[in-house]
């Protein structure tokens, strides 16, 4: 169907730089976009392979914060240096 809609300036050159880049119609490239604007998803990319997480056996016992390692030893640091000395 052919119909006439007022499409803003930056919106055109958006469009048909994206036309130009995936060597498509100019139309082709309107349609999918208003499709995917109606129905609110991304065309699909080519299939990637899923993100997993690998796991690995760490030293630290659980609950062991190593990122909070420097501010366990200044803790005992200042302990020291505050406590009187054992005899």
């Amino acid at each position: 169907m052919r119909t006439t809609v007022a499409i803003d300036d930056d919106l055109v050159e958006k469009l048909r730089e994206a036309a130009a880049k995936r060597r498509l119609p100019f139309t082709k490239v309107v349609n999918e976009t208003l499709r995917r604007g109606l129905s609110g998803q991304r065309p699909r990319q080519s299939r990637r392979e899923p993100f997993r997480v690998v796991a690995f056996d760490s030293a630290f016992r659980p609950g062991v914060d190593p990122l909070r390692l420097n501010q366990t030893l200044d803790d005992l640091e200042i302990r020291r240096a505050t406590d009187p000395p054992a005899r």
